[in-house]
């Protein structure tokens, strides 16, 4: 099989991230974009990628890409496309597609011409008026970028986040590919002790303790490209049991070194306790219904990861630059080094930095949707423990 252009989607600002995670993998030649990370390799590639990516969203296989400025322009090139090799006469292939400052800005129209395109290739090898979808999904995905047209098949199905031991989930939960992205942006490492003083439902901590032990985030989940005839047929070599045999054999016993959690939400701290059951990994975190202000531990040279409530709702606000001030004393108790914050927060850029929680440590924060999502390193500043007049929030200071 020849190599295939490989795409590792993921939040913006945390490509680097996942650019790192695909180098550990052996994947070396990498370009990075917003919220793309390419890189070559073959269908086993598709299959470790899938399982072992703890921060990307989904993988996609690459077809093409070309400038496409109107409907006609878009239609001549992907009709032109080896869709045959991909699909079989049953196979299912809906489209989602995605415009940002394009000529070509209507979405749902982007799909249907896509859809007709694919069709009548298809119709080139097997002459018929209809095909009934019914057979393995192949989901096509279409992104025009200032008029640059990315057209690709996505291997995943169900978004990487979705790691199967969140069956019960609490409100507004951190996902587990941000959760992993705080961690790998953090000083914690396998083998430091790991502190969560707001846990919620325990996402962070669960995935601390599958990379403690080195367990492949995808290996209790399946994927479309597992029914795929191109990348699960003879040709593949036995891609998918291979990288699932091998993520078997590389998982290891943890270091047996605390990983702790507490909130003051007993109802959250249950679902934690159900989600870590479900992760099989009970045994190695402790959840415990203490405040912010009463969290601490005998341990040293540990690390915390924390994503604190935003107080964004009514009535909330004032509960939140508590917590925010009882990180800040946090911090004072532990020794250099001994911690560091990561603090995800909502809105604007301009109110996220007006609103950062860091202390005087190396961290990151990370700004969710409905903005782009950007990493923002933080200085060693001791006005990073502060808190600002008007709310009470500890505030560092961004690096150029």
């Amino acid at each position: 099989m020849e190599p295939l252009q490989l795409i590792a989607t993921t939040a913006f600002g945390l490509e680097a991230v996942v650019s790192r995670e695909l180098e550990a993998l052996g994947y070396t030649e990498r370009t990075t974009s917003d919220g793309r990370v390419e890189f070559t390799g073959d269908a086993a590639a598709v299959a470790r990628a899938n399982l072992w990516l703890r921060s990307a969203d989904r993988v996609l296989v690459k077809l093409a890409g070309f400038e496409a400025v109107d409907f006609g322009e878009l239609f001549d090139q992907v009709v032109e496309l080896p869709w045959a090799e991909w699909l079989t006469e049953e196979s299912s292939f809906p489209v989602r597609a995605r415009c940002v400052r394009s000529q070509i800005n209507s979405e749902p129209d982007t799909q249907a011409i896509v859809k007709k395109a694919v069709v009548e290739s298809l119709k080139r090898k097997w002459p018929r008026d209809w095909f009934d979808e019914t057979g393995p999904e192949i989901p096509i995905d279409v992104t025009i970028r200032r008029d640059q047209v990315t057209v690709s098949l996505d291997t995943t199905g169900r978004g990487l986040h979705r790691r199967g031991y969140r069956i019960w989930t609490g409100g507004a939960p951190l996902r587990e590919t941000l959760s992993a992205a705080l961690l790998q942006l953090s000083y914690w490492e396998p083998g430091r002790v790991l502190a969560d003083p707001c846990c919620g439902t325990g996402t962070i901590l669960i995935e601390a303790a599958w990379m403690a032990a080195n367990r492949a985030p995808g290996l209790g989940r399946g994927f479309l490209a597992e029914e795929w005839p191109r990348l699960a047929g003879p040709s593949s070599e036995g891609a998918w049991k291979n990288a699932r045999q091998e993520a078997d054999d590389l998982m290891v016993e943890p270091p047996e070194v605390p990983l702790m959690g507490g909130d003051l939400n007993p109802k959250a701290l249950d679902l934690a306790k159900r989600n870590a059951e479900q992760a099989g990994v009970t045994a190695a975190i402790a959840f415990e219904q203490v405040a912010v202000a009463d969290f601490g531990s005998h341990h040293k040279y540990g690390c915390v990861v924390t994503n604190p409530p935003y107080g964004e709702r009514m009535g909330e606000k004032k509960e939140a630059e508590a917590v925010y001030g009882d990180l800040g004393r946090l911090a004072r108790r532990l020794e250099p080094g001994a911690c560091t914050l990561c603090r995800l927060t909502r809105g604007s850029r301009r109110s996220s930095r007006r609103h950062r929680a860091e202390p005087d440590r190396s961290t990151a924060e990370v700004v969710q949707r409905p903005d782009p999502v950007h990493v923002f390193p933080v200085r060693r500043t001791a006005s990073a423990l502060d808190v600002i007049r008007d709310g009470g929030i500890p505030i560092g200071r961004s690096s150029p």
